[in-house]
């Protein structure tokens, strides 16, 4: 398949030009932020492992960082909140109470997340636009540089032209703010590598890439190790979702050792972050620490 160079017209940045800018952004951004390397380490690690807030059980509440730290993980993915807080990740003492207890459980703040964009679709509710706004300004406060855009549910794009297109006209407009501030906004949904490619071509923005997600891409029937490969080749995954429903990783439908294998292809570094992953009657912290002992594993 043909790769593509997109460029937005705003800003003149390919999307592989935008990388190494992208990257010095993120790490200005990190000086303010939970947790820094100790001086004289050589460099960061090639993967940081976090996990979903809500997936270990505390959704939009600082308190994840204690239970991550209790599992052994890098950090945590956070949740911009809920439509009954109205996203309370947008005030700056909520923000300062993340900061507080990342550093606290000596842990770092991995990326953001919109979840509530399935109930209250991006392509239709103007709540959803501000949210995705905001979480620009959010994300440099917390000292991450991406936002996963959930469009699953009532969020739903597959087979939805009409929807597609306000998506595109929403992101064309929010994307040279994301651009500036050097934060991807990552989409995650049930469409296929080449309709998350189409959409990323006609926003043009290499601020806009593709949040992947293993389990979903293969309850959908995707080769995802070729999926992974193609995007990443056009510098289009900015972040992974290890997952499994209703097992254990390594136990369920999800080749990881070959998605490892992708990713070396591709030369992926940077957080991946554990969904899901806990087996029917499953106790959530005994199950999240051999998830998080099995992925550092493959991934070593």
């Amino acid at each position: 398949m043909q790769q593509r160079s997109s460029t937005h017209a705003g800003s003149g940045l390919s999307r592989r030009e935008f990388i190494p800018q992208f990257t010095a952004a993120g790490a200005l951004s990190l000086l303010g932020g939970a947790r820094l390397f100790a001086e004289g380490d050589p460099k960061p690690p090639r993967f940081r492992i976090g996990a979903c807030d809500w997936s270990i059980g505390r959704m939009a509440t600082p308190d994840a960082f204690e239970v991550a730290k209790q599992i052994g993980l890098d950090g945590v993915q956070v949740s911009l909140g809920t439509a009954a807080n109205h996203m309370a990740l947008r005030q700056p003492e909520v923000q300062a109470r993340y900061r507080e207890a990342a550093k606290a459980a000596g842990l770092s703040i991995g990326s953001l997340a919109i979840g509530e964009m399935n109930n209250i679709p991006y392509r239709s509710d103007p709540r959803a636009v501000e949210w995705v706004r905001d979480s620009i300004e959010v994300c440099q406060a917390l000292g991450c540089r991406v936002v996963l855009m959930a469009f699953f549910n009532n969020g739903d794009l597959k087979g939805d032209c009409e929807g597609t297109a306000n998506v595109i006209h929403r992101l064309r407009e929010v994307a040279p703010k994301a651009e500036k501030a050097g934060v991807i906004l990552g989409i995650e949904s049930w469409l296929s590598a080449e309709e998350h490619v189409a959409i990323i071509d006609a926003v043009g923005s290499p601020a806009v890439q593709v949040y992947y997600d293993v389990a979903n891409a293969t309850k959908m029937g995707y080769d995802i190790c070729r999926e992974i490969r193609w995007l990443g080749r056009q510098g289009l995954v900015c972040e992974l979702h290890a997952k499994e429903n209703g097992f254990l990783l390594g136990q369920g439908l999800v080749d990881f050792p070959r998605v490892r294998a992708a990713l070396d292809d591709i030369g992926y570094s940077g957080w991946i972050q554990i969904e899901g992953a806990v087996p029917s009657g499953g106790n959530l912290l005994e199950s999240y620490r051999a998830n998080q002992r099995y992925l550092r594993a493959v991934l070593s």
